[in-house]
């Protein structure tokens, strides 16, 4: 059944206009009064709705009863990403909210290409979180993950309580495991740091460390940045669960 997100307040009983991007896709999809519809709020939880009208710029929706629904991860991750370059980013954002990351925070670190600021960073964070939004209906998450404006990496690393607390760097320099870390620790809230292209530079690592982030690695294999995150969250939801 077709999943959108609609911004809030949704409630039973109400017939609502549906975003112009919404009734560009039901008109792709050719749906016609009376189809089943599903639609989310990001707040928790679902509607089953119906389509009531669609012409040919828009669409409305009754919205039918509430179902208590959730997906969500057990445990809260924030994934604190270096900015890569190209698209590299929506690649990286996409599947890290299908595998349940709670939060993204990107950082501007010493070896990120892009560098973003004023209009285009906005222009960014607009196109990031219409990623989110459309992960979120193809997988079935009912809650959106917060994202962050861009940080610069070294006030951000200053910044207490920016970021749920453990901080964990992956780095091919570390010497302990994420695996044997969380195994060890259980399920909790935690940050994973990533670097851009290239990594973190060991300046910035070292900084991390004597901020109180521990730096663990994911195995004996050099991941490129779009690959690092993605599998640090498959290997925690592989030793904690909620996968």
């Amino acid at each position: 059944m077709p999943r959108f997100y609609c911004p809030p307040p949704l409630s039973t009983g109400l017939t609502i206009a549906l975003p112009a991007e919404v009734a560009h896709h039901l008109h792709v999809l050719r749906l016609q009064p009376g189809a089943a519809l599903t639609l989310f709020d990001g707040r928790g939880g679902q509607y089953a709705a119906t389509l009531a009208d669609i012409g040919k710029k828009t669409a409305s929706a009754h919205i039918g009863a509430f179902e208590d629904v959730e997906v969500e991860l057990p445990y809260a991750v924030t994934l604190a990403q270096g900015l890569p370059e190209g698209s590299k980013m929506d690649w990286i954002i996409e599947k890290a909210v299908e595998l349940g990351v709670a939060a993204v925070q990107p950082l501007a670190a010493q070896r990120s290409v892009v560098r973003l600021s004023g209009d285009r960073a906005e222009k960014r964070h607009a196109h990031w979180q219409g990623v989110i939004e459309a992960a979120s209906e193809q997988c079935g998450r009912n809650r959106l993950a917060q994202l962050n404006p861009v940080a610069d990496y070294r006030r951000w690393l200053a910044q207490p309580g920016a970021a749920p607390s453990p901080r964990i760097l992956l780095s091919p320099r570390a010497q302990g495991s994420l695996a044997q870390w969380a195994q060890a620790s259980g399920p909790q809230g935690l940050t994973l740091m990533v670097g851009p292209e290239g990594g973190f530079t060991h300046e910035e690592e070292d900084a991390a460390v004597a901020a109180g982030a521990l730096m663990l690695s994911i195995g004996p294999r050099v991941l490129r940045t779009e690959t690092a995150a993605l599998a640090a969250l498959a290997l925690l939801g592989g030793v904690w669960g909620g996968m």
